[in-house]
């Protein structure tokens, strides 16, 4: 008898956790040095497999180059890996002496991750590392349109956690993906928390699970040219990081604002160094494809601007890196204001940066609340005006924003997953890590001891005072006079003490 498919997929997911379950109790007990060994060797296999995978990729997805496919691998096995290597994640990994408090790492369990058809290869690489250096075991969910790549791109990481140590059965991916199997991984009682890299639709069903899960949001990400702004330094930039694979990563540039005054000499720069210019019929065509069901067109999403331009029907120069439509309304009736995960850019004009301030805004609130903002500047009044009052997660300065953003040319926390923070309706603004798939236990001792309360005659109650005064002198039975009368005296001494 033949299983349905849906069943086989459900089953598949129930194996692998139940595997995978059992494998992170071993895990649990290795000591730092052991989980280090492991994570190390992974890294090295990433960066041997580095070039193969991400041809692969580009292969089965369509999407993307192979050189930049092989790049983000090996940003993953090197800067990652040096990010994460000395990282305490086993027993106490901190003590404040001063206060006499042990921080004390426990692993969450089991991940559920959720891997996009943009970035297979190298995301399966960061999540399997950040997942066994915290000691958690993972079970991936592959976008279909990439199985094979991300298959293969799971062996290589289980192989070489298993070959330096690991216990078997940490790393799955599931074989059979589909939007019931992804459900059913999410949902079930053997997964502790989720990392959700892919489409709105599916970072919404990760919350929507009753798990614990980091998402992230999409990244309609503009980019402010202030007047102040090294001009060929920053369009060098932003081609560099808007062509690299294509576009395909979430944090690349959607949107240019320019001041007015740099307008002409921005055009031209970016001109000079192979952007294309679309004119209005041009700008028409390119629009009708860019949106498809409401949502980005799939077809156009990590393609080169030649391929683009084909499919809208008009012909661009061989050496164009990318596409550029002039734009002044945001909204979804102007694709050109959208996020674009291809080499198109939208260019808007504005007449100073408390105006390019409002457009950045309008752009972030369109689609991308939380992501990433870029500004090229000098003028470090004017960068910290866009740092404060931006709702950007990360505001990158003076680098390209698919670079600055995952921390590849930043000093921020290098990483293939980019939180949002509640401005996207995530649960973190940081850059995913392993410190983010550990429960910090603390241990804290007694450093002074609680005062003692001692009780005392409420000012808020003078009448008690004097009627004890009053039976005091009466009870002398010195006084010629009533109890009342005692009683009228003392008000009035009290009277004339509060005068005073």
């Amino acid at each position: 008898m033949k299983l349905d498919t849906d069943l086989l997929a459900i089953q598949e997911v129930r194996g692998h956790l139940q595997e995978a379950k059992a494998a992170q109790k071993l895990l649990e007990k290795m000591t730092q040095p052991q989980i280090d060994a492991i994570v190390t060797a992974m890294a090295r296999a990433a960066e041997q497999e580095a070039e193969r995978l991400g041809a692969m990729a580009v292969q089965e997805t369509g999407f993307g180059k192979a050189a930049d496919k092989k790049a983000k691998n090996l940003f993953v096995a090197r800067d990652v890996y040096s990010a994460i290597k000395d990282m305490q994640t086993v027993g106490i990994i901190r003590k404040d002496e001063a206060k006499q408090v042990w921080e004390i790492a426990q692993p969450v369990g089991t991940i559920a991750a959720i891997i996009p058809s943009t970035n297979p290869t190298s995301t399966i690489f960061f999540k399997c590392m950040i997942a066994l250096k915290a000691r958690n075991a993972i079970v991936i969910s592959p976008h279909p349109s990439a199985l094979r790549c991300s298959l293969e791109s799971a062996a290589v990481m289980r192989e070489a956690a298993e070959t330096a140590g690991a216990p078997p059965g940490l790393i799955h991916c599931l074989s059979h993906p589909s939007l019931e199997a992804s459900g059913e991984l999410m949902r079930h009682k053997w997964t502790d928390l989720i990392l959700a890299t892919g489409g709105t639709a599916m970072v919404k069903a990760a919350y929507s699970s009753g798990k614990p899960a980091y998402g992230v949001g999409p990244g309609n990400v503009p980019v402010y040219v202030h007047r102040s702004a090294n001009i060929s330094q920053a369009v060098s930039r932003i081609i560099q990081s808007k062509t690299f694979d294509y576009g395909t990563i979430c944090a690349s540039e959607q949107a240019l604002v320019v001041d007015q005054a740099i307008k002409p000499a921005l055009i031209e720069e970016l001109k000079r160094q192979g952007a294309y210019f679309l004119h209005t019929q041009e700008k028409t065509k390119v629009a009708s494809i860019l949106i498809a069901n409401k949502g980005m067109n799939p077809q156009i999403v990590g393609r080169p601007p030649q391929d683009i331009a084909g499919k809208a029907g008009i012909t661009v120069p061989e050496n164009a890196q990318m596409l550029i439509a002039e734009e002044t309304e945001v909204g979804h009736n102007y694709p050109f204001s959208m996020e674009k995960l291809c080499p198109v850019l939208a260019l808007y004009t504005v007449n100073d940066w408390q105006e390019g301030c409002q457009r950045c805004i309008q752009l972030l609130t369109l689609g991308g609340l939380g992501h990433t903002l870029g500004i090229h500047a000098e003028d470090l009044t004017v960068i910290e005006a866009f740092g404060l009052e931006k709702p950007a997660s990360r505001i990158v300065v003076n680098t390209g924003t698919t670079f600055g953003g995952i921390g590849a040319t930043t000093g921020i926390f290098p990483s293939m997953t980019l939180g949002c923070g509640t401005f996207g309706n995530n649960i973190t603004s940081d850059n995913i890590g392993p410190q983010h798939l550990l429960n910090i236990k603390r241990v804290a001792f007694g450093i002074k001891e609680m005062p003692e309360t001692k009780e005392s005659v409420p000012n808020s109650e003078p009448e008690q005072v004097v009627h004890k005064a009053a039976d005091s002198l009466i009870s002398t039975n010195q006084l010629g006079i009533t109890r009342e009368e005692v009683a009228q005296i003392i008000r009035n001494v009290l009277s004339e003490m509060q005068l005073k």
